[in-house]
């Protein structure tokens, strides 16, 4: 399908892609992943033709269609769906042609075309995935330009991928949505029926969705089957075996190298000590896979302060007297609190974040703060503030004016921006080297609160993962607010539900959460067919109706049969996960044999495994009951 030949391609000087080659199936789901600014945008412009290669070809077999979302977010006046549906160009011209069309035969051709491309049905499936990434029947309706620019990238995504083209590329499609779209996408790009590649930093969605990973490393592409877990998995073990091999080539060159020093000049030896040097030549050690730098953050400690940091009572919040955005709020913040805001965009997870942060005053109600609170506060806007013509050192040196470059150095350092990344322009600085100098702006004064709203938009996948690491050593709060599940879940203890006006704890976990969309996710469009049924049925006979009732029900039994028994699996599988990890949670086993140990970890994820897998077979059964 996907056919990357012998490719080639310079920026300047730098050489991103080396003579490199690749091949992706029909149909397959691949990751493509790699440290940013190692060229995986600029690959995916070689494959829509926006660029041309140096050297090689690249492109699809056939004449399929390569799908891209548009770099600048629709616009003007017409409505979201229309937007959506103008995305599919063959529809817009027949049905346009079918309105002037005079002559028989081709008015027939159309409308037969037309049926083929399943037109008449089109409306609903815009509706549907415009539904799912956030847009409620009311906001469809409305143009474009009344939405703000994330929410019109949104609309872009809606537009490829209702376009369903035959190769779809998806730059870091996750970077505009909220976790309940993000999940959205996760099961729609599942079971599309193209062939996709995905650049994403968020393990979570790679792991779900890709089959295989493609990894752009020192300007080679290299293919690894399966998801990321596996990919990394498989690349470690083969990292590992590349410095084993290249320990034991080292060992024989220093053996021949000093059989050579000690005897090439002995008359008696000289022909071994030349037939040593000889080999020796020959002995090269491995071409290694080139490990990336180590990516580290190191939020400052801060100083104890006694409970609770914030507490707020009959608090309302909101833009205007009157008119709250979240109210009778009773909450607190602790020193040990790690706290992850769920709740669909727009329900105000982001407006809280603002109040704790000390921007939004409250409308009403009490709030206590400790009064040597020091708070650090993210949010993806504030790059739009930094400085563009300033570099990291010089926004350190405004706002902490009377402390020393080695002590300003130092705190960049904590985020990797080191030496000539200090006195670059901001300008010049990547998305993620962006975020980097935000996390050190804001942790600048050792604060008790970070408040992270969106932090990983622009981190890479080690990135992020040095960013748990980070939160996991820092002893303050923590608030987060962020699309990706896998920093919830190695973050948070505690979940707070934001949603009709309120925020409450969330008992469950992040798969406890999945679930619940799911199912709401089922009702509203179980909801949305009963009562399109009961207009068409309004006035027809209760009998037949009845009849008909039967005869679903029959003809669904088997998918009720496979729907109970998947539950009845999952219950059964998560009974022994609770066994297992409470042995797991026993001291005891960390001290006896490691074997025993390593046994019980591998069974656990074996068994996770399974769940998961039962859940999706669940998932699928009852997704073709609802749709019986």
């Amino acid at each position: 399908m996907l056919h990357i030949n012998n490719l080639s391609y310079r920026i300047g000087p730098r050489l991103l892609f080396d003579a490199t080659t690749v091949a992706v199936n029909k149909g397959e789901r691949v990751g493509l992943v790699g440290r940013n600014g190692s060229g995986k945008t600029t690959l995916l412009r070689l494959l829509a033709g926006e660029l041309a290669p140096d050297q090689g070809e690249v492109g699809i077999a056939g004449r399929g269609r390569i799908g891209r979302i548009a770099q600048e977010a629709p616009g003007g006046q017409r409505s979201l769906i229309d937007t959506v549906l103008a995305a599919d160009v063959e529809r817009t011209r027949l049905l346009k042609e079918a309105e002037s069309a005079r002559e028989p035969h081709r008015i027939a051709e159309i409308h037969e075309r037309l049926a083929t491309i399943k037109a008449e049905a089109a409306p609903a499936r815009g509706a549907r995935i415009l539904a799912g990434l956030g847009f409620d029947e009311e906001q469809q309706a409305r143009p474009c330009a009344e939405f703000s620019g994330g929410w019109r990238m949104r609309v872009a995504l809606a537009s490829l991928l209702f376009s369903q083209p035959d190769l779809m590329l998806l730059d870091e499609p996750t970077n505009h949505l909220d976790l309940e779209a993000t999940l959205w996408l996760e099961g729609y790009l599942k079971s599309y029926p193209g062939t996709l590649l995905l650049i994403s930093h968020d393990r979570d969605l790679l792991n779900r969705v890709a089959q295989k990973i493609i990894h752009l490393e020192g300007g080679r592409l290299t293919l690894y089957n399966g998801n990321y877990d596996t990919f990394e998995r498989t690349r470690r073990e083969r990292l590992e075996h590349e410095s084993a091999s290249n320990a034991k080539i080292m060992a024989q060159r220093r053996h021949m190298q000093a059989f050579v020093d000690r005897f090439r000049y002995k008359a008696s030896k000289a022909r071994q000590a030349q037939s040593r040097l000889k080999a020796l030549e020959k002995l090269q050690p491995i071409v290694s896979m080139v490990e990336d730098q180590t990516t580290s953050f190191d939020f400052p400690q801060p100083s104890a302060l006694s409970s609770p940091l914030i507490a707020m009572e009959a608090t309302s919040i909101g833009y205007a007297p009157g008119k709250p955005v979240l109210k009778s709020l009773d909450l607190r913040l602790d020193m040990d609190d790690r706290i992850a805001l769920l709740g669909a965009n727009g329900n105000g997870k982001s407006t809280l974040v603002r109040m704790l942060a000390g921007r939004l005053k409250p409308l009403e109600g009490k709030q206590i703060r400790s009064p040597k609170l020091k708070i650090g506060y993210f949010a993806q806007d504030q790059a739009e503030e930094l400085d563009l013509d300033a570099t990291p050192l010089a926004h350190m040196e405004r706002l902490m004016p009377m402390q020393t470059e080695t002590r300003l150095r130092a705190q960049l350092g904590r985020f990797g921006l080191q030496k000539n990344k200090a006195e670059t322009k901001v300008g010049s600085l990547s998305g993620g080297e962006k975020a980097r100098l935000l996390f050190a702006l804001m942790s600048r004064e050792a604060p008790q609160i970070l408040l992270l709203d969106e932090p990983t938009n622009h981190l890479d996948v080690d990135a992020r993962e040095a960013l748990i690491q980070a939160l996991s050593e820092y002893d303050g709060a923590v608030v987060l607010v962020t699309h990706d599940p896998h920093l919830i879940e190695l973050v948070a203890d505690r979940l707070w539900l934001v949603k009709d006006g309120a925020v409450t704890p969330y008992d469950g976990d992040m798969q406890d959460y999945r679930q619940l969309l799911l199912e709401q996710r089922r009702q509203e469009r179980s909801e949305a067919r009963q009562d399109k049924d009961r207009d068409k049925k309004a006035g027809g006979d209760a009998k037949a109706r009845r009849r008909e009732a039967a005869a679903a029900r029959e003809a669904v039994a088997h998918l009720r049969r496979s729907v109970r028994d998947a539950e009845k699996r999952i219950e059964a599988l998560q009974a022994k996960v609770a066994v297992l990890e409470g042995k797991l949670a026993d001291p005891e086993i960390y001290e006896g044999p490691t074997s025993k140990l390593m046994a019980l970890q591998l069974e656990h994820k074996n068994l996770k495994d399974e769940i998961a897998s039962t859940e999706e077979a669940w998932l699928a059964a009852q997704e073709e009951l609802e749709g019986a």
